[in-house]
């Protein structure tokens, strides 16, 4: 940062107790150095690492450095030996004027922590400086009458050099009517005083020339030297006379240039030439006569160019009113000059740091002083930022400033600050400098990654190719740079039997999902995989989300038929009664499809009949039905080819070859036919052991039930008309019962039965198949007891 033009960037993080614990060892004495003006740049002034009793390592790491009240750099601190340089030669008449002693106040400023000594530099005076007369040559007029002993006031000489090198003394050039008498001032000045030692006489000398020199007390001394011009005029008896000795006038120093101060007036009781008064400045230096000027003839006082308060608080000068007889009077006149509120404040940055870090509260984010050059209410100044920043400003010593953060930044909150700093004076009107300085916060690896979706559902077909792109998982991070690259990576499994490394992977850049290997509905439908996110922070910080992944089903599962089984063996035979009406349950067909939804959405379509238009079915759900009477006219033996169609894209199927034989009634012995008693001679033994089973259970139990109706409806009958009812003998054959549970058969059907007894054939015929869902009439003939037994067996017995 700049103070006046040129200060180095440093960068400092400093907690606010060092702040204070560098104040607390801020001295309350100044060291005191000294050196003579126009000593040459880079001359040795002392040693600040043995007079503040400290190492040199010290001073450098602590960042020493030298700060003067007037912001000029003119010391010079020598890091590596802590010799303190002059950085320019001074000029003692130029930092101070006749101002005794020439003192230069300045700061050496440590930090780590911070830390203030006050020192002085005192400019001691050479003699640089000869004594000069502003006028080349005084004129003096004197009257022949002035007797003896009469004193002139002659101009002084001006030496800008102090003490013993300044003006000293003054001696005019030998002469038989005058000497020179010194005379002292108040303010410290000598005025050299031309007194009459011998009368003048005009008739023999009307004029003389003496040369007046100045001294001062340097080693060797100066001089300068003037030309007195004494023009011995006529008697004149009365001086000029002013109102009064001392003229006080306050003028703003905004005053224009040209504006009338004010008038100073002599009076002399002399006519004639002797009467006429002109004024002049006596003893005036050059600033008085660069800002003032007098008219000689009315004495009006005007100003010549502008007055600054900041440089001269106010003019002390003497004016010389002088007759035409060559007699003079002065006066004092005393202009003050009134401060007005012409300089803004000024706000110099001693250090700065341009970036902290979020997680840092009570941080020294700069060092500042403040100066205003006016006085009064217009020189106090307030220091203030603005109110919603989390910034404080704190005073540490004198017009110094520290600006400090009160907490805890947030970087992903706001990750910079535009800090204004404003210094305002308490004059009429108000002025105000304003410094702008910007702070940014720099990231700590405060915040987890974030991921989109707590949860991701993700939809994969089955039979996919490897290494599939199946989905991308996304987090996000809020802090920067390191701190908010994420990785991503997959978690252990809750079930430690789910192969996840074999299922899928993951990008640990992008978060891509892929699937390793083709993946099968029927095997796994879904499965969740755990994802996780970590930052390249330290510590890392991390978060996970869930992933669960469905496996969408394909139709790669062709329809299998249950019944009638196709397994190489004998076909199975499905025997109808020539008296069936239409619509008769001859078989159901059973399939099953490994696929789901639509693709496991099962048709049935006749592809192929020995007889077209004889037999149907049942599009949904496979039941083979008559579509018409039969009549004595159709063959015996059918053959039925049943396409079964899933409703997949593309639809798979199978087919199943039926083979039915009409029968005119189950009491005709049923043999096989040639080529079915070969099929079933080939058949497995197992199946045929099984089919030997289910149609002996089949029989015996469809015996007992025959024989438990008919002997009940022979008690019965008996005991209403004496006649009898005789039992079939036998059973029937194992293919000719329905077995519901092997699923040929979605239902149970109901048969109207007439056994006759005593026919000695045991004759069992169809007569009609009723649907179980419709009501059967109650006839009257048949007790409750008969109803409950319909209802248990499924057959109305007559």
């Amino acid at each position: 940062m700049e103070i006046k033009g040129e200060l180095t960037l440093r960068k400092r993080q400093v907690l606010i107790f060092f702040v204070l614990l560098g104040l607390s060892q801020a001295g309350p004495e100044s060291v005191q150095y000294s050196v003579a003006e126009e000593t040459e740049v880079g001359s040795f002034v002392a040693n600040l690492a043995r007079d503040l009793g400290l190492g040199v390592e010290e001073l450098s790491s602590r960042e020493t450095r030298v700060v003067s009240d007037d912001n000029e750099k003119h010391l010079h601190l020598d890091l590596l030996t802590g010799d303190l340089l002059l950085n320019k030669k001074l000029d003692r008449e130029e930092l101070c004027g006749s101002t005794e002693p020439c003192v230069l106040h300045f700061q050496m400023v440590l930090e780590n922590p911070l830390q203030f000594f006050r020192a002085e530099l005192y400019v001691k005076d050479i003699n640089d400086h000869s004594p000069t007369f502003l006028d080349k040559q005084i004129l003096i007029k004197i009257s022949e009458s002035t007797i003896t002993g009469t004193t002139f006031l002659l101009e002084s000489a001006q030496d800008l050099d102090v003490g013993t090198n300044s003006l000293q003394n003054y001696t005019i050039s030998p002469n038989s009517h005058f000497y020179i008498k010194i005379r002292d001032s108040s303010d410290g000045k000598i005025y050299p005083e031309l007194v009459l030692d011998r009368e003048l006489d005009h008739e023999e000398e009307p004029e003389l020339t003496l040369t007046l020199t100045a001294l001062d007390g340097g080693s060797p001394p100066r001089s300068g030297t003037t030309l007195v011009l004494i023009k011995v005029l006529d008697i004149n008896d009365n001086a000029p006379e002013f109102a009064q000795s001392l003229y006080e006038v306050h003028v703003l120093e905004d005053t224009p240039v040209g504006s009338w101060i004010i008038t100073i007036f002599a009076n002399d009781l002399d006519a004639g030439n002797y009467g006429k008064i002109s004024y002049t400045f006596l003893y005036a230096s050059e600033d008085i006569r660069k800002t003032f000027e007098i008219n000689p003839i009315s004495g009006e006082v005007h100003l010549r160019s502008c007055l600054d308060f900041e440089v001269i608080q106010f003019y002390t000068i003497s004016i010389q009113a002088t007759d035409g007889g060559g007699l003079s009077e002065e006066c004092t006149l005393l202009v003050k000059v009134i401060d007005i509120n012409d300089n803004p404040p000024e706000v110099t940055i001693s250090s700065f740091t341009k970036s902290i870090p979020e997680n840092a509260s009570e941080t020294l984010v700069a060092l500042f002083s403040v100066r205003d050059q006016d006085s009064g209410d217009n020189g106090r100044m307030v220091c203030s930022i603005q109110d919603e920043l989390p910034f404080f400003l704190k005073p540490t010593f004198k017009n110094f400033f520290t600006l400090v953060s009160e907490k805890a930044l947030d970087r992903e909150t706001r990750s910079e600050y535009n800090i204004t700093i404003t210094v305002s004076d308490l004059g009429t009107p108000r002025l105000k400098t304003q410094h702008n300085i910007t702070v940014t916060v720099s990231d700590v690896n405060d915040n987890a990654p974030a991921f989109s979706q707590t949860t991701y559902t993700l939809r994969v077909r089955e039979n996919n190719s490897p290494a599939l792109h199946i989905g991308t998982v996304s987090a996000t991070d809020r802090d920067a740079g390191a701190n908010a690259q994420v990785t991503y990576s997959l978690l252990p499994p809750r079930d430690p039997h789910l192969p996840l490394a074999s299922l899928v992977s993951i990008n640990a850049d992008n978060g891509q999902l892929f699937a390793l290997r083709s993946l099968d509905y029927e095997a796994l439908q879904a499965f969740e995989v755990r994802v996780g996110a970590a930052d390249r922070g330290s510590p890392a910080l991390s978060s996970q989300a869930l992933v669960r992944v469905l496996v969408l089903d394909d139709n790669d599962n062709a329809p299998f038929v249950l019944y009638p089984l196709q397994n190489g063996s004998a076909p199975c035979t499905e025997l109808v009664p020539r008296a069936a009406e239409a619509g008769y349950l001859v078989t159901k067909v059973v399939a099953v499809d490994g696929d789901s939804g639509q693709n496991a959405w099962l048709s049935f379509q006749l592809l192929k009949a020995t007889e077209p238009g004889l037999f149907g079915v049942w599009a949904h759900n496979g039941e083979v039905r008559t579509a018409r009477l039969l009549s004595e006219r159709d063959a015996v033996r059918h053959r039925l080819l049943v396409l079964v169609k899933d409703n997949g894209e593309p639809p798979l199927s199978a087919s199943v070859t039926l083979h039915v034989l009409l029968v005119d009634g189950f009491s005709q012995p049923y043999l096989p036919l040639p080529d079915v008693a070969a099929a079933e001679a080939r058949a497995d033994p197992l199946t045929v052991y099984l089919v030997i089973a289910l149609a002996s259970v089949s029989s015996l139990f469809l015996c007992s039930a025959l024989a438990f109706v008919a002997v009940r409806l022979c008690r019965r009958s008996g005991a209403a008309s004496g006649g009898g009812c005789a039992v079939p003998e036998g059973h029937f054959p194992g293919h000719l019962v329905d077995v519901s549970g092997a699923g040929t058969l979605s239902q149970s059907y109901q048969y109207e039965v007439c056994l006759t007894g005593g026919t000695g054939t045991s004759e069992f015929k169809f007569l009609k198949p009723i649907i179980p869902s419709l009501p059967v009439p109650d006839t009257g003939r048949h007790t409750g007891e008969n109803e409950n037994f319909r209802n248990s067996f499924g057959f109305n017995i007559q």
